[in-house]
């Protein structure tokens, strides 16, 4: 209700300011209790996440407010992206809201304070609990891209429940070229032997622009590696219809208009897999009905962030109550069972 209230206010603002604003208020707030595993609860690459619903990673990228996120009622949270030196990212006006169409356009250009600033805070966190993954990245101007997602995998192993590494941002010109099947391979080995035995599971995001080649050797990889999850998937470069006098500025877009080519690419990635990883479902999720309908595609769990721009904080608390009475109407006592059974 105090969102609603506030709404008119915030929209009003610079649309990178109100975001920050919206991080420094839940700094003030004292962290909710974080969700107890319940009937949404599900093992995922060996983490117990006590529900499906996450926070994506862009949300809190200098890792800020992992706990206070879990106390809206988040089954898990993914920071970052960060990379190793702190980074400006690209100028400024760089997020745009497109209010008609209930999506967002950036081209934040990973922008963080870097793997030093957000090191203790990390560190300062560890023994609360929750699964919080982190997202690493690779500096614009690195000589050698895949030794800085080599780095950040020795630096943020012994913190992260799991780690997520992104290389499908359309922000940062040529990272979605390590997509491709010589330089995905070249990069997993790093990064998995940069993590070594004892480290925690690594998904990998990828992008929704992908041809059915595509798909077929980033499962083959993603299985050959033995990754944890795959996250699928990240903003899109196309654009659909759109009402927004914004429809023309440059970056990703996500929100609404994301949510059929997202679901499209994980229906694509279940039958290229054959159910044998577990599949995270993000893009366009505003809604329980919309989460419900990834996990009967075959998402394992699902992430959101942009429709929290319109919805306000209680998002994850009401997606999570309708998850419960959609599982209850269709016959399914836990969640795991319901995954894939489109």
């Amino acid at each position: 209700m105090l969102f609603q209230f506030l709404k008119p206010a915030l929209f009003t603002l610079d649309s990178e300011r109100a975001h920050r604003l919206s991080i420094a208020g839940l700094k003030t707030m004292p962290d909710g209790p974080k969700p107890k595993p319940g009937k949404l609860a599900i093992d995922v690459a060996g983490l117990r996440f006590p529900n499906p619903v996450g926070m994506a990673a862009g949300f809190d990228k200098d890792a800020e407010v992992p706990d206070a996120v879990l106390g809206l009622g988040f089954g898990f949270t993914e920071v970052g992206s960060i990379t190793p030196l702190p980074q400006a990212g690209n100028p400024k006006p760089r997020l745009f809201r497109l209010v008609e169409d209930r999506a967002v356009i950036n081209r934040m250009g990973f922008n963080n304070g870097g793997a030093e600033a957000a090191l203790p805070r990390l560190q300062a966190r560890k023994d609360k609990g929750g699964v919080v993954g982190i997202n690493i990245g690779a500096n614009k101007d690195a000589a050698d891209r895949i030794a800085d997602y080599a780095t950040m995998t020795q630096i943020m192993a012994p913190l992260a429940s799991y780690l997520a590494v992104n290389i499908s941002s359309p922000n940062t010109p040529g990272l979605r070229a390590l997509q491709d099947e010589a330089s995905l391979t070249a990069l997993l080995d790093a990064v998995i032997e940069a993590r070594g035995d004892a480290g925690p599971p690594i998904f990998l995001k990828v992008a929704p622009d992908l041809t059915p080649a595509d798909v077929d050797s980033i499962a083959r990889i993603a299985l050959d590696k033995q990754l944890g999850a795959l996250i699928i998937s990240n903003t899109t470069i196309s654009r659909p219809s759109l009402k927004s006098h914004h429809v023309g500025e440059t970056g990703g877009l996500s929100g609404a208009p994301l949510r059929s080519l997202a679901l499209e690419r994980l229906r694509d990635f279940r039958k290229a897999t054959g159910g044998n990883i577990p599949l995270i479902g993000v893009g366009g999720i505003a809604n329980a009905e919309d989460a419900w309908e990834r996990v009967r595609a075959g998402a394992s769990l699902v992430q959101l962030y942009s429709a929290m721009v319109y919805q306000g904080p209680g998002l994850a608390k009401s997606i999570t109550r309708g998850l419960e009475r959609l599982m209850k109407r269709d016959g399914f006592s836990a969640i795991a069972e319901a995954v894939g059974t489109e």
